[in-house]
């Protein structure tokens, strides 16, 4: 049997994935997972996992019908770009206006 193990560093940390053992039963993979993760004390916390009980979610229905969008990526710097040159421009035009 398989079992996926997860380790928190320090506490308040979220877990991670730390690695994959294979073992006959739950005892012998907490065991295990304390010997190899917990040791050295650089794990605050441990779970444990038989890999069969992981589920995967992969469809998410939209009930609601709305749709959010992640800022991650956003590139701010571009936008200011733009702005910049916009202004920089509108200065120009109004510059131009005041001439006679």
């Amino acid at each position: 049997m398989v079992f996926e193990v997860f380790r928190q560093e320090r506490k308040g940390q979220p877990f991670q994935h730390a690695g994959a053992l294979a073992a006959p039963n739950a005892e012998f993979a907490e065991a295990w997972a304390r010997e190899q993760y917990g040791r050295r004390q650089e794990s605050e916390a441990l779970w444990v996992v038989p890999r069969d009980e992981i589920r995967a979610v992969h469809d998410f229905p939209d009930e609601l019908h709305k749709t959010y969008h992640r800022v991650d990526g956003y590139s701010l710097k571009a936008k200011l770009k733009e702005a910049r040159q916009r202004a920089e421009s509108a200065g120009a035009l109004s510059a131009r206006a005041d001439l006679p």
